[in-house]
């Protein structure tokens, strides 16, 4: 079973991309398995059971932990906040772990990624202005970084809320990181189909 990531800025297209190899993987008759690193992460399913749960979401639709509050990303967090997402990170990464050893055994072909650990570490570092290092993060087979510009991705129809800065200053993470981590630097500033066939080609995919 091979492990595919890709990661990069919010809006480049990872997602995109992902569900073009998940469903090209699928017409070869291979075996899929979507790994959201974000959705997966205890830290979000703690949030699901207070949305789920807390009597002022349900009763008075006036609670900090409701969906449209939710919505909106997270671009500061205090010394607590980020004390705890370090410790959920290593704490998912044994889940993760544990989740590879189940879809080995259940025969599956690939684990593809959307937002890896190696996002997770970028975000930490951007909110703490301090490098994080996990030890125990499995190394993809293919790890894919699709590097796009902040300016453009800023232009598209769905553009994230956090602003160019968040993007300018995440941009400069993943660029110092992704030589260390082994990516594959695809430039996500093409048209989708574009930035595919590369990512086809470069795998030996086509």
């Amino acid at each position: 079973m091979k492990l595919i990531s890709i990661s990069g800025l919010d809006g480049s297209g990872k997602s995109t991309q992902i569900n073009l190899l998940k469903e090209y993987l699928e017409s070869q008759e291979k075996r899929i398995f979507y790994f959201h690193a974000v959705k997966f992460g205890i830290a979000q399913k703690i949030k699901e059971f207070r949305q789920k749960y807390c009597p002022l979401c349900i009763f008075m639709k006036r609670c900090k932990n409701s969906t449209e509050s939710q919505e909106k990303s997270i671009t500061k967090a205090n010394i607590f906040q980020i004390w705890l997402r370090k410790i959920f990170l290593k704490i998912d990464i044994k889940r993760f772990e544990n989740l590879i050893k189940k879809l080995e055994k259940d025969g599956y072909d690939y684990i593809l990624t959307d937002r890896y650990f190696y996002d997770s570490l970028v975000n930490i570092e951007f909110l703490s202005s301090v490098p994080f290092s996990v030890f125990g993060i499995k190394n993809p087979d293919i790890a894919i970084y699709l590097q796009a510009d902040p300016e453009l991705i800023m232009q598209r129809e769905r553009k994230p809320d956090q602003g160019i800065k968040y993007l300018k200053r995440k941009k400069e993470i993943f660029d110092k990181y992704s030589k260390i981590w082994n990516m594959k630097i695809i430039d996500g500033n093409r048209p989708k189909e574009e930035v595919f066939e590369e990512i086809k080609r470069s795998q030996g995919f086509a």
